[in-house]
């Protein structure tokens, strides 16, 4: 079964073709990354504005190098939530005109559907009948998330973030550290230069399997403003204060991840989402874990298309087809 991912709920415009759920054949993004910069963080405006400039070539490309056409596509994957509203709308009114102009069935998937199934696309021993279940720790700019993985589409709901996801806690704190955006690969980079050990707190909010990162970026911005009214700020304090604030978000994502793969006798971990390109928050996973973790290659972490695709095929297994009437959703969780 061929399915064309669309995917574009926050500021990449993607585009992919996948086979039977685990054969990549294109897998398209066009960043947003240089417009949004100059900002400071992702305008949803202007976001959604850069993909109805792209969103037609993109496409094009991935069927282009998947080397099929529309005609040969069985079914549309695209992603319906959870997300910016304005890039969402351009994504899915893209979908239903090539569904109906083409008569291609639907199918509607949740963001965080495609981050788990990414490990799909990477893991070809996970196939049809994996030993589920799993445990899925997702974390990016917009989600922090925890679930338990029983099949697919069958998903429980164990921990969220009650404030800040991870991912926009390090674009905080990139821009207070003066490292620019996006946060997370400018901070992990400052952070393998660090020189001085410096303790920031961990939020363990005992007894759950929810995380918060508010009160981190409050400890950091006051480490910060110390070292400032102290004049002791330089290259060398920005690059300890990186590594101190990525230790902290990765101790606290580990160890609750670890922990509760024993009360669910999980059979693995699937880690996803743009904070599971820190290869720091991947070693440490691994290394305390003592399950397999499955760890998508970097370009499946961040959004992309093909990881829609894939989820859409198993979705497709089970459920059917979206009807053209579907809306987007903002906010709505996976699992309960």
């Amino acid at each position: 079964m061929k399915i064309l991912g669309i995917e574009t709920s926050c500021d990449e415009t993607s585009a992919a073709v996948v086979v039977d759920g685990i054969e990549l054949k294109s897998n398209i993004l066009m960043s947003q990354e240089s417009v949004h910069s100059q900002f400071g963080g992702i305008v949803p405006e202007v976001a959604a504005r850069e993909h109805t400039k792209v969103i037609f070539n993109t496409v094009q490309n991935a069927l282009d190098r998947a080397e099929t056409t529309l005609q040969e596509i069985n079914a549309i994957a695209v992603t319906s939530g959870p997300g910016l509203a304005g890039s969402l709308l351009v994504g899915v009114n893209f979908a239903k005109g090539l569904s109906v102009s083409a008569n291609i069935p639907l199918i509607e998937v949740h963001h965080i559907d495609g981050h788990i199934h990414a490990a799909w696309l990477n893991y070809p021993q996970l196939g049809s009948t994996p030993e589920f279940p799993f445990v899925c720790m997702i974390a990016s700019g917009g989600h922090t998330e925890l679930i338990l993985m029983k099949d697919h589409g069958v998903y429980k709901k164990l921990g969220q973030t009650l404030d800040d996801a991870a991912g926009e806690a390090f674009d905080k704190i990139g821009r207070l550290l003066g490292l620019g955006f996006p946060g997370g690969p400018k901070v992990e980079a400052a952070a393998q230069k660090a020189k001085e050990e410096i303790i920031l707190p961990r939020a363990w909010l005992k007894g759950t399997s929810n995380f918060s990162f508010s009160g981190l970026k409050t400890a950091t911005l006051q480490t910060i403003q110390k070292f400032e009214k102290e004049e002791q700020m330089s290259s060398d304090k920005i690059a300890s204060i990186a590594r101190a604030f990525q230790n902290s978000v990765v101790e606290v994502l580990v160890k609750k991840t670890v922990d509760v793969c024993d009360n669910y006798n999980a059979n693995g971990i699937i880690i996803g989402g743009g904070v599971a390109a820190n290869k720091f928050l991947r070693d440490e996973m691994i290394a305390k874990s003592n399950i397999p973790v499955f760890c998508p290659e970097l370009k499946l972490c961040t959004d992309n298309a093909a990881m829609i695709a894939s989820a859409g095929y198993f979705k497709s297994k089970n459920h059917p087809f979206s009807p053209i009437n579907f809306d987007i959703f903002l906010t709505k969780g996976l699992g309960k």
